[in-house]
């Protein structure tokens, strides 16, 4: 179905007005007026793209500005932005290639960082032998912050049965879990703790944060050796203006984070649970399994995401809760759910 504005917590058919749950502005930004400003007073300093490489002579502050502000939040190392979270996936992998005997991954993977001839890092339910076998190798785990299908972080607790001669790199895409999890919307990379060599983290900007572009975090010197790639060099950096307001906007996003936990915690205390509804209330996503759920919503004037995520794949309704919802929107979806009857 085509509409003509975004979509924010209501969304216009037909010159009709439905409730909207779907897409990924989890923090209700691209509607916020003060963040919207923000970009506004940006785009006049900082105009509306810059198409050079970062490696060119001019350097734009708004990148040390922006990137300092990730770094921070993320409590990583360092940190660099790229145009989108696909490129920064891209970027990590390329470069991983050429230090990485083999690499393994998790379940349900996103396409930004798969990679030819990986592993399962699971085999018949169990670690997959050339984990712990007795060959020593360099190996690089690649896995979604919070899986397809999931409401929770990835458990990565596999991780502690692999031996110390294998030298392992976690490569894990917080694109669905930045901005939502951990302390202000930092993320999970920086609760990761385990007997590993390196974590790098990557992400879109376009998601909870508000804005086009990506960024990749880990120690100092892996974001050195990405800034040094053939294909950092060549394109053009994310959005200068964009970069600047994450900088600029840190008040608004703590804010807005602190108004969807709310929604989830009212969401958490009226919603009654089951097989067939997958919710955790420190995430929100709600993952359903009723007959014609889609359409029983629809007859009340609610909208949610439903799509076929990646080929193959089956089909995914899932209802998403944003910091814009009000609670007279959460009782509307509440009161069918706890109604409706599974499948």
């Amino acid at each position: 179905m085509n509409v003509d504005q975004f979509p924010d917590r209501t969304i216009e058919i037909n010159k009709e007005q439905y409730l909207y749950f779907g897409g990924t502005a989890y923090l209700g930004l691209p509607t916020n007026n003060p963040f919207q400003e923000l970009v506004i007073q940006n785009i006049r300093k900082w105009g509306t793209t810059y198409g050079s490489s970062r490696n060119a002579n001019i350097k734009l502050t708004a990148y040390e500005n922006g990137e300092a502000f990730l770094a921070r939040h993320i409590q990583a190392e360092s940190a660099v932005t790229v145009s989108s979270g696909m490129l920064a996936g891209k970027l990590v992998t390329e470069q991983l290639t050429k230090t990485t005997d083999c690499f393994f991954h998790f379940s349900d993977l996103h396409t930004a960082i798969k990679t030819p001839n990986s592993l399962p890092i699971f085999l018949n339910n169990q670690i997959h032998p050339r984990l712990t076998d007795s060959k020593a190798e360099k190996i690089t785990i690649l896995t979604d912050g919070v899986p397809s299908y999931q409401t929770k972080a990835v458990d990565l607790s596999v991780l502690k049965e692999i031996p110390s001669h294998k030298e392992v790199t976690l490569v894990i895409d917080e694109s669905h879990s930045f901005g939502i999890l951990g302390k202000n919307g930092c993320g999970i990379y920086s609760q990761i703790n385990l007997p590993i060599k390196h974590k790098i983290m990557v992400s879109s900007l376009g998601k909870a944060f508000g804005l086009n572009g990506g960024v990749i975090a880990s120690d100092t010197s892996f974001i050195d050796q990405i800034k040094n790639t053939d294909t950092f060099i060549s394109a053009a950096g994310m959005n200068p203006a964009f970069v600047q307001t994450l900088a600029d906007a840190s008040d608004i996003y703590r804010v807005q984070h602190q108004k969807l936990m709310e929604n989830l915690h009212y969401l958490d205390t009226k919603l009654i649970k089951s097989e067939h509804i997958k919710f955790d209330k420190t995430y929100p996503l709600i993952y359903i399994e009723m007959e014609r759920i889609t359409d029983i919503l629809r007859a009340n004037k609610i909208i949610i995401a439903n799509f076929r995520y990646q080929k193959n794949s089956r089909d995914i309704n899932r209802i998403v809760i944003t910091a814009n919802h009000t609670k007279d929107d959460l009782d509307q979806v509440i009161e069918i759910l706890n109604q409706s009857k599974s499948v």
